[in-house]
């Protein structure tokens, strides 16, 4: 679909390039294709019978499209000029929030902007944040700090880190129990080294690697009335669009 103003639909970004230079290498995809079925069959059709042969080469046609599509789809959040919020918001919506997991959309730390989702749960608070990456960036890190195509990301770190502090303190004073937020950044393409990481106190890796590190390294034992607590004293203080909600009489 195409939205007009988006960057990604330019002729000259870096998602069109992409795109365009996808399309041009389309044949030499195939012809590769073609020279390994071609050479499989006949490898296995000389050492053991036609039959394997023709399985063999249908079979190595299939990894090398596969191989080749899911390189290309991984970039689809990327391509499309997102950052992979709505993605995520889906995968929240069909995977945690059906376990007892309170998740709150698009709210806003004072001082620190707008976060993707608050992630509350028996096992903690997250923050999470989204980035989509062209698909050759490196994502790594080195001495407790993260790289991205060896460049360090100090404002994204300071906001990220920030904005998770100024919940932590914002939730505890408003609950009265201890609660602590811990930042996550959902990688949507691009390439990690050894996924998940913590790097500069933010836990990365891509979606659903990131959904599972949260479930199997809690940092509290909060009960069911408690998660409750926890998310509407989110809803009250972490406005949306800067209003802020005035509690219930």
């Amino acid at each position: 679909m195409y939205l007009r103003g988006r960057t990604a639909f330019t002729g000259g970004s870096p998602q069109a390039v992409y795109e365009d230079l996808w399309q041009r290498g389309r044949k030499g995809r195939l012809r590769t294709r073609a020279i390994l079925a071609g050479a499989t069959l006949v490898l296995c059709g000389l050492l053991v019978n036609a039959i394997l042969g023709l399985a063999m080469a249908l079979l190595v046609a299939a990894a090398d499209t596969f191989f080749h599509w899911r390189g290309y789809n991984a970039s689809r959040v990327w391509r499309l000029g997102l950052r992979g919020d709505e993605r995520m918001n889906r995968l929240l919506r069909f995977t945690l929030e059906r376990r007892g997991h309170r998740v709150l959309y698009a709210r806003t730390v004072p001082g620190y902007g707008t976060i993707d989702q608050l992630l509350v749960g028996p096992g903690g608070v997250w923050l999470i944040h989204n980035e989509a990456w062209h698909p050759e960036a490196e994502i790594t890190q080195h001495g407790g700090k993260v790289f991205i195509d060896g460049r360090t990301q100090s404002a994204l770190v300071k906001r990220l880190n920030g904005a998770a502090a100024s919940a932590s303190r914002t939730l505890s004073d408003r609950t009265g129990l201890r609660v602590s937020v811990t930042p996550l950044l959902a990688v949507h393409g691009g390439r990690l080294t050894r996924p998940p990481f913590t790097a500069d106190g933010i836990v990365f890796a891509p979606p659903l690697k990131l959904l599972r590190w949260a479930r199997r390294h809690p940092d509290a034992d909060f009960s069911a009335s408690e998660v409750e607590l926890i998310a509407q004293a989110a809803v009250h203080t972490l406005p949306i669009g800067g209003r802020t909600m005035s509690p219930a009489a």
